[in-house]
């Protein structure tokens, strides 16, 4: 079979769907991935076919916004989230582009969370399966703030969803129309979950306590598989071995940087 992979954003970003790729190609598969121009080489070293994707890095978030964002989007949520979006959709036009030869005559497309909207729609031209792979609880729930109450977070996300699909709206349509599909009415999400694609939920459910439960009537399209990385060594590794060899640790979760609320067995 002929898969075609498409991520976006840094390494950790990007390390899932390599490693998803390097499995497929050891089973005899025919692969090929989209990634950041400046890990074409992270991708290459692990035998995969690669093609740029997207820009730079540096030009698609600037390092400064990054710092301010959580200070911006307390003063300005709107004004923060679309400065957020505003390169989703000013780059969308060049990933339909490197998404539409990468994914032609393509078994499957997989994506990762940036830019899903645009593979969403090359794979629904194409009508070949999309899987798209999480490392955050992307979609709505009421689990992600703990703190707050459950149809708050949950409302909280659905707007999110829509404001996003509000601020891209104007690049998702042009997209359509030069494909020719008909113009869309809801936002993404909505549209891929019709058409029976799978959400690969790639971080441990335990890190989001009540997720996996609230998420339970998504069936298999929304496995939580843990998460998938090469298994490559780094220089800190016998540090953070001897750390948690030490115990009694708290554990936060990356997703929303809070402690979990786990028995202290299984916050260790």
């Amino acid at each position: 079979m002929k898969f075609a992979l498409a991520c976006y954003g840094t390494r950790g970003d990007v390390e899932p769907s390599v490693s998803v790729g390097c499995e497929l190609s050891r089973r005899g598969h025919d692969v090929s991935i989209a990634v950041p121009p400046e890990l074409i080489g992270f991708a290459e070293s692990a035998g995969l076919a690669a093609v740029p994707y997207g820009p730079k890095l540096h030009d698609f978030l600037q390092d400064e916004f990054l710092r301010t964002f959580w200070t911006r989007l307390m003063r300005n949520p709107i004004g923060a989230l679309r400065e957020l979006w505003a390169p989703i959709a000013r780059y969308w036009p060049d990933t339909s582009t490197t998404l539409l030869s990468l994914a032609e005559d393509a078994d499957l497309l997989s994506t990762g969370l940036n830019f899903e909207q645009s593979a969403g729609n090359v794979a629904e031209y194409f009508d070949i399966p999309l899987i798209m792979l999480h490392h955050f609880p992307m979609r709505p729930n009421g689990q992600l703030l703990p703190m707050l109450p459950a149809r708050l977070v949950r409302s909280g996300g659905l707007l999110s969803e829509w404001l996003l699909w509000r601020a891209t709206k104007d690049a998702d349509d042009a997209q359509r129309e030069v494909l020719g599909l008909p113009r869309a009415t809801r936002p993404s999400a909505f549209r891929t979950a019709r058409r029976g694609a799978v959400e690969i939920q790639a971080y441990d459910a335990v890190s989001v306590p009540g997720l996996a439960m609230e998420w339970a009537k998504w069936g298999d399209s929304r496995p939580f598989v843990g998460a998938l990385t090469m298994g490559l060594t780094t220089g800190a590794d016998q540090d953070v071995a001897a750390w948690l060899a030490a115990g009694n640790h708290r554990s936060a979760s990356p997703q929303a940087a809070f402690h979990s609320n786990l028995p202290p067995t299984q916050s260790k």
